[in-house]
């Protein structure tokens, strides 16, 4: 898989220097130069498969030997197969016969699986700002605030003087959960606060986005599931994703080859 997204240049090997990360015996590690989404999008048009976005699934019920699912704009639509790959939390709270279909002991298992929060703030600059670190990332290890930071351009080794840099900020686990129903607009406040007591240089933004990231990573997967839940054999239900693994790449690649054995003999 890696040397598939390396040899198309969806992925490169990771260069720029990153201060604090922890360097795992026999790992590799790698960047995406148009952003993470660029996996993604490379995996759905070697797919050919025909993708429909934002669509909202609220409840998925059986209907005649099919699933029908229901969203919360425009009319339900039936399938043959089903699978689940949100994170696990947002799979119990869908609507309809999938709530019955979800047996005792698989509910205590999805139950189980738990996810860390965050907040991740964006600063977008004109192209020619400079941002004057010698570091293109950095993991801070003593700020009750904010966990990490990256030039986000410099990370990816894409500087180029068209392009106005930008910066990406982590908040640690403990403050994600701490502020996770507050006011967005407060929270960025503290942010940026923190941010300019560690990096005072910094220029000011033309423009700042700030992301609450509810589920962010897995910090206890759905156990005794290998990658993929069966909830429904005929017609087939299944749910998989980082969830039934790790969050990095390779436990998503694990669990999308355990799904695509299982979804094989349903084809």
């Amino acid at each position: 898989f890696y040397e598939e997204l390396v040899s198309h240049g969806v992925l490169e090997p990771l260069t720029a220097p990153v201060e604090g990360m922890v360097l795992r015996e026999g790992s590799r590690n790698y960047v995406a130069p148009q952003g993470i989404s660029s996996v993604v999008k490379y995996y759905l048009e070697q797919s050919g498969a025909d993708v429909s976005y934002k669509q909202h699934v609220t409840d998925i019920s059986l209907r005649d030997g099919s699933w029908e699912v229901s969203r919360k704009a425009g009319p339900p639509e039936q399938f043959d197969v089903v699978i689940l790959t949100l994170p696990v939390p947002q799979i119990l709270q869908l609507q309809g016969d999938i709530v019955n279909i979800i047996n005792e002991s698989q509910k205590q298992q999805l139950e189980s699986a738990s996810y860390s929060s965050r907040y991740a703030l964006g600063l977008f600059y004109e192209a020619g700002t400079g941002i004057a670190v010698p570091w293109a990332a950095q993991y801070i290890a003593d700020n009750p605030c904010i966990r990490f930071i990256s030039i986000d351009n410099k990370k990816r080794n894409i500087e180029s003087p068209e392009v106005g840099p930008s910066v990406v900020v982590h908040t640690t686990v403990t403050f994600g959960s701490e502020h996770l129903d507050s006011d967005p607009a407060e929270v960025q406040q503290i942010i940026l606060s923190h941010l300019h007591r560690i990096v005072p240089s910094l220029p000011k933004p033309s423009s700042i986005k700030c992301q609450r990231w509810r589920y962010s990573q897995v910090t206890r997967a759905v156990p005794n599931c290998p990658g993929q839940m069966i909830l429904h054999t005929q017609p087939l239900l299944i749910c998989g994703g980082d969830g039934f693994t790790r969050s990095n790449f390779d436990g998503c690649i694990e669990s999308a080859l355990s799904l695509a054995e299982a979804v094989k003999p349903h084809l």
